[in-house]
């Protein structure tokens, strides 16, 4: 397997709109609790990075890369003014996002800052048109679907040939609360959610979980719980794939059952499969065109793929320095574009990161395969 680096930072940096923001964010230190999660690739060629506001002092939560003397740095998209902290109508934490056929952006924004509990009306999706760079809608995710205090909202799939996306909830966003895991339904034509699956096994943590990277406990003062993590949706747009972080399981579940608002709950539950363990903890899911599953392996450090056709979960790349492997996307050329964030060095307590190393975080491509892209392209 083909991989380069891409990209990599010791710590990010962005392109400050004024020297007192610049100047907070190194004083403060906010650097030290900024990571990259979701990395995307639009039909221009235009990498976009999000980074979630886990902690406070974030400059900008969505961002694209421009180069800056010769170096990688972030912009605030589609602008400050549009990740101003604390104002509900702007984007106050984005981790998940998605790029569909039409160059349209879905942002999914979790509303809450530094984990505190979300405002009403600051959860919400918004979609955005690459092309003309302007908003095509944004609709409030309420209390009753994903709860201000517990929500995680996580990432987000897109199917735009039966009006749908689905989002994980991975119902953490209450640190010290049980987790509170569950997927949302949106339905494109009457711009309404329903919540399924919450609290069913599948979208909870495993109990009593604990994982290991490198030999090294992760979080090895507290054990790490979260609910449903990656979303990933086939080719033909039937099947909905999904796995919590803190477990190794894959399960999947047919989209017909979602896509009717009127099916009984304790039917989506029964419909459930679960189709066997990764052998690895899992953040990041993306299919691709020709029905595989990509991914992202804590565990393994690097990109798995799952084969329906044969029912095999197979190791695609791998690579000491990719600690805690986040995101998978595709280019639409052939090949992969994903990143790591060391996201258990920077959030352990206390954090184990050298942030002199210039490898920290990075964007890896890898070549899959001619005529491969993503699933939204089949």
């Amino acid at each position: 397997m083909k991989y380069q680096m891409l990209l990599s930072w010791s710590h990010l940096n962005w392109n400050f709109p004024n020297e007192n923001t610049k100047c907070q964010f190194e004083i403060n230190e906010f650097w030290k609790h900024a990571l990259p999660t979701g990395i995307k690739v639009d039909q221009n060629g235009i990498i976009y990075v999000a980074v979630p506001r886990w902690a406070d002092g974030i400059p900008a939560t969505l961002n694209y890369i421009m180069f800056k003397n010769g170096k990688p740095i972030l912009n605030a998209f589609p602008n400050w003014e549009w990740n101003q902290a604390g104002n509900v109508n702007a984007l106050q934490s984005v981790m998940g996002y998605e790029i569909d056929e039409y160059n349209r952006m879905w942002i999914l924004d979790q509303g809450k800052i530094a984990y505190n509990t979300s405002k009403p009306g600051s959860q919400k999706l918004i979609i955005w048109d690459l092309n003309s760079n302007r908003m095509i809608d944004c609709v409030r995710i309420p209390n009753d679907i994903a709860p201000y205090r517990t929500s995680f909202l996580n990432d987000i799939v897109v199917d735009n040939k039966n009006g749908f996306a689905y989002i994980t909830d991975s119902g953490s966003g209450w640190p010290d609360h049980p987790i509170v895991g569950g997927i949302i339904v949106y339905n494109m034509r009457t711009r309404t959610f329903r919540r399924v699956l919450s609290r069913h096994y599948s979208t909870q943590d495993f109990p009593g979980f604990i994982f290991d990277i490198d030999n090294r406990r992760v979080y090895n003062d507290r054990p790490i719980k979260f609910g449903v993590d990656g979303i990933a949706l086939s080719a033909d747009r039937a099947t909905l794939y999904y796995c919590p972080l803190t477990a190794r399981n894959l399960y999947s579940i047919n989209t017909s059952l979602l896509r009717d608002f009127a099916t009984p709950s304790e039917v989506i539950g029964a419909a459930v499969k679960c189709i066997g363990s990764k052998s690895t903890t899992t953040d990041g899911m993306c299919a691709d065109n020709r029905e595989n599953i990509f991914y992202t392996m804590e565990e393994g450090k690097g990109i798995g793929i799952y084969c329906p056709g044969n029912n095999q979960f197979t190791r695609l790349v791998s690579d000491d320095r990719m600690i805690w492997v986040d995101g998978v996307a595709f280019d639409q050329k052939g090949s992969i574009i994903f990143n790591n964030n060391r996201l258990n060095q920077i959030f352990g307590n206390p954090q184990s990161i050298d942030w002199n190393c210039p490898y920290n975080l990075v964007v890896w491509k890898a070549f899959v395969g001619k005529g491969v892209k993503s699933y939204l392209y089949a």
